[in-house]
């Protein structure tokens, strides 16, 4: 049985933490080694520890004013050592575990609940292995060619694709969703993954598949033949690229997936990309009036034209 996404997060911060946690012990045998009064003040810190450790287990008297010497000892000790560094050039700092994440230490808990870092990892997770079972894969920019169009056409379309790449370049949550429209062959595709490419390298998660791919999925785990919930990532992932609306064959259940996609992310302000071949009339007959207003209303209409 292979690991949940939610076991993989968890090792991968366990990991981080091992990381982290062995650099700085690599560090401190690394300074004991150069910097011969580093073993006897670190030696003396330790002592402090196992002091105030036996002052707590006896529970003899006097404890806030032993404390209070041995506490003050240890800050001493502390800056000693800060001290020692900074005068060898090391930075003040280079005996601490750096971990990826401050806030839980790289554990993945805070206050015994769940740290931003490992919900955030879980998802990532998920959309990655949605996107491993994709039938498209990312383009680039720079692969784009514009020489296979002409005359007003390359007019049109080196105004798209400079629109494109100040898209991907300024892209956030809180970007506009796009609908690019055009026969086939004329590069919606290519520009929607090389969109999708450049939000990835930013960190953002990314979603990109073909329309009828997705909504394959979604009908099994439906209807009981799957126990993924591709849905729900579709819903909340930063970026979705839908491709190729339209290529999907009828059914009773597809529009209302297709619906529930578009307005619920429109609600939620996620940027959404979809590409399609259909014409404006074969939009109209094949959808009802709530995704044609969506499509065309709501989201940055772009005409692709030329030959394929």
């Amino acid at each position: 049985m292979s690991k949940s996404n939610y076991e993989k997060a968890l090792e991968i911060i366990s990991d981080r933490r091992s990381a982290a946690l062995n650099t700085a012990d690599e560090h401190t045998r690394e300074i004991e080694r150069k910097i011969p009064e580093f073993a006897e003040i670190n030696a003396k810190l330790t002592g402090t520890i196992y002091e105030l450790m036996k002052l707590m287990v006896s529970g003899k008297g006097c404890f806030d004013e032993k404390f209070a010497e041995i506490k003050k000892t240890n800050l001493n000790a502390q800056k000693m050592i800060t001290d020692l560094l900074i005068r060898n050039n090391y930075p003040d700092d280079y005996l601490e575990p750096h971990f990826t994440c401050v806030k839980c230490g790289d554990t993945g808990f805070v206050n015994g609940n769940k740290c931003t870092c490992l919900a955030a990892l879980t998802e990532k997770l998920a959309i990655d292995d949605l996107n491993s079972h994709s039938s498209i894969s990312l383009y680039s920019f720079d692969s784009f060619d514009l020489s296979y169009y002409s005359g007003s056409d390359k007019n049109n379309m080196s105004c798209i694709l400079n629109y494109c790449k100040d898209y991907s370049k300024n892209f956030s949550l809180k970007s506009d969703s796009i609908f690019m429209r055009g026969d086939t062959g004329l590069g919606k595709t290519h520009l929607s993954l090389s969109i999708a490419k450049e939000a990835v390298e930013k960190g953002y998660n990314v979603a990109y598949d073909s329309i009828i791919n997705y909504l394959s999925k979604i009908e099994k785990e439906h209807f009981g033949r799957s126990d993924d919930d591709t849905l729900s990532k579709l819903l909340a992932v930063d970026l979705l690229i839908l491709d190729d609306l339209g290529t999907e064959y009828p059914s009773p259940f597809y529009p209302s997936v297709i619906y529930n996609i578009i307005n619920t992310r429109i609600s939620r302000h996620f940027p959404t990309i979809i590409s399609s071949n259909l014409t404006t009339d074969e939009f109209q007959s094949r959808y009802d009036d709530r995704v044609v207003s969506r499509l065309f209303g709501t989201y940055k209409y772009l005409q692709f034209s030329g030959n394929d």
